[in-house]
């Protein structure tokens, strides 16, 4: 063992570095840990992995799809048409709905009892009806009340105007308790910091809790937006002329139904999957310092 210059005696690193310790205390190998085999689950996979190559083949090769007529078809004009009309209808909807449903939620949490009574009345109600039902009650107001304020009502709402409030009140119900949830979710002792600095209670929620309750909010409300979108197909039947409606013009005229409605999938498939591309980052933004964030 060498020494230092004092004479006390130093140990070799490099011999130290080398030696290995000793596997336990009996002096026997420790024992080598070996991964568990999964071979029902790659059984498993493997299987799914080839059935769903079976289905992509059959969809590929199956002439009854006729992909060639799809192809003729996805990026004609009427379809386009189509496809502007449901992506302004969905904007127009989801705005002014979410902005009566954070309405209808400050009311709900309220401390007063008659506007607590109306918000949930409003949910209630809005939610318990099908929205195709609604829309058919607002086609049909006419019949209801002839006339509003001297006003004659019949033809007085056209076909668009009526999609718009229709689907309007029905997504402000359920933004209302989107809404809620995420205004529940922020800790109460937020509100009580924003108190003592003597902060009113409209500017506690613009700016104290609106962007913590952000982090609940934006999921479902990402979902309410891709379900809006979708939703929108219902107004074909009141001859709003949407996506749907259009390959349903041109299907009942050339009788080409599957292929037709091929397109109009995919283009609903296409803008819900960049809708979800966005809702994935708008997601990660609110949940910046959050555990788990990614």
């Amino acid at each position: 063992m060498p020494s230092d210059t004092l004479g006390t005696p130093t140990a070799d690193t490099s011999t130290a570095t080398a030696a290995a310790p000793p596997d336990d205390v009996t002096g026997h190998p420790a024992p080598r840990i070996v991964p568990r085999r999964r071979t029902g689950q790659w059984a498993a996979a493997a299987a799914v992995l080839v059935l769903l190559a079976l289905a992509l083949q059959s969809v590929v090769r199956n002439d009854a799809f006729q992909w060639d007529v799809v192809a003729d078809y996805f990026l004609t004009p009427a379809v386009l048409r189509g496809l502007g009309l449901t992506l302004w209808l969905t904007v127009l909807v989801m705005v002014p709905g979410f902005a009566l449903g954070t309405l209808l939620a400050t009311m709900r949490l309220s401390a007063n009892p008659v506007l607590r009574g109306v918000s949930w009345g409003y949910v209630w109600l809005f939610r318990s009806m099908p929205v195709l039902v609604q829309l058919l009650f607002w086609f049909n107001i006419g019949a209801l009340y002839p006339t509003i304020l001297g006003i004659k009502t019949v033809h007085l709402l056209g076909p668009l105007a009526i999609a718009l409030i229709g689907l309007t009140l029905h997504e402000a119900a359920h933004a209302a308790e989107v809404v809620r949830g995420g205004i529940l979710s922020v800790d109460k002792g937020q509100l009580e910091a924003a108190q003592s600095l003597g902060l009113g209670a409209w500017r506690r929620l613009r700016r104290i809790v609106l962007p913590q309750a952000m982090r609940a909010i934006v999921p479902p409300a990402g979902n309410m937006l891709i379900g809006t979108l979708k939703g929108t197909s219902i107004v074909s039947v009141i001859a709003v002329q949407d996506l749907l409606y259009s390959v349903q013009l041109v299907y009942h005229r050339t009788y080409q139904v599957i292929p037709l409605l091929l397109v109009a999938t995919l283009w609903y498939v296409a803008v819900t999957s960049v809708l979800g591309v966005g809702q994935y980052y708008l997601e990660r933004h609110y949940a910046r310092g959050a555990a788990g964030a990614r």
